[in-house]
């Protein structure tokens, strides 16, 4: 039987620890990798492509979110299990818009975290305990969207602080692009890309893609499209 191959990523030395004991007493699991810092563990997954990543969501550089996105946007098959220390619901959509397979507590005890990760890696979604099918998930997230547009909603129309540049950035970043695709897909370089993601950001006063998302999502300025995400 072959085993499933998993990376951890967690700033806390024993938790990290932890973890790989926990794994290592499980004949089809085998930990080939682990990091302690954002952007060190984004090349170690890179590097090994394991069948399961599970991120800490606060690490040094690069956040969990981060980490997620960008493995989306490379088309790195690995799948992620997001865990934090602050269970909220916002939190939860950022890490399912981002692309996470399951998102936990790290209070999670050891049999549930074997569970997520056997349910994972059947092509299942966890999101705080609740199991999902692809399209069990997909109707949740559009509920979840749907439910935050609205309450987050303005009267009357909402102030739009965008060009007609950025907001075609801001759509191929709601679709997944990396900043090479979305140069190529408009026709300008990969700096100007930079440029104005820089510029949307600061205009939404948000730290990261994911946010800026989250941001445009809940004004209804822009529509998610997974069902590329969802395909298995």
């Amino acid at each position: 039987m072959s085993k499933l191959t998993l990376v951890i990523v967690d700033d806390h030395p024993l938790f990290r620890q932890g973890i790989v004991d926990t794994l290592s007493l499980e004949a089809d699991l085998h930990v080939i990798g682990q990091s302690a810092h954002g952007e060190q563990g984004l090349e170690l997954i890179r590097d090994l492509c394991p069948d399961i990543a599970i991120v800490d969501v606060n690490l040094p550089g690069m956040n969990g979110q981060q980490i997620t996105h960008e493995l989306g946007a490379e088309k790195i098959c690995t799948r992620i299990i997001l865990l934090t220390a602050y269970d909220d619901i916002e939190q939860t959509l950022h890490a399912a818009i981002a692309g996470a397979s399951a998102y936990c507590s790290k209070d999670i005890q050891p049999d549930d975290l074997l569970a997520v990760i056997r349910s994972v890696a059947a092509g299942l979604y966890v999101i705080n305990n609740h199991v999902m099918t692809p399209a069990e998930f997909k109707l949740w997230l559009e509920n979840q969207i749907e439910s935050s547009r609205r309450s987050y909603s303005e009267p009357g129309s909402p102030f739009h602080p965008l060009s007609e540049r950025e907001m075609e950035v801001l759509n191929c970043v709601v679709d997944g692009m990396s900043n090479k695709e979305i140069a190529g897909i408009l026709g300008i370089s990969h700096q100007t890309v930079k440029n104005h993601i820089t510029s949307i950001l600061r205009k939404f006063n948000v730290e990261d893609r994911t946010q800026a998302v989250v941001y445009a999502l809940k004004r209804g300025w822009v529509k998610l499209r997974p069902d590329d995400r969802l395909q298995e």
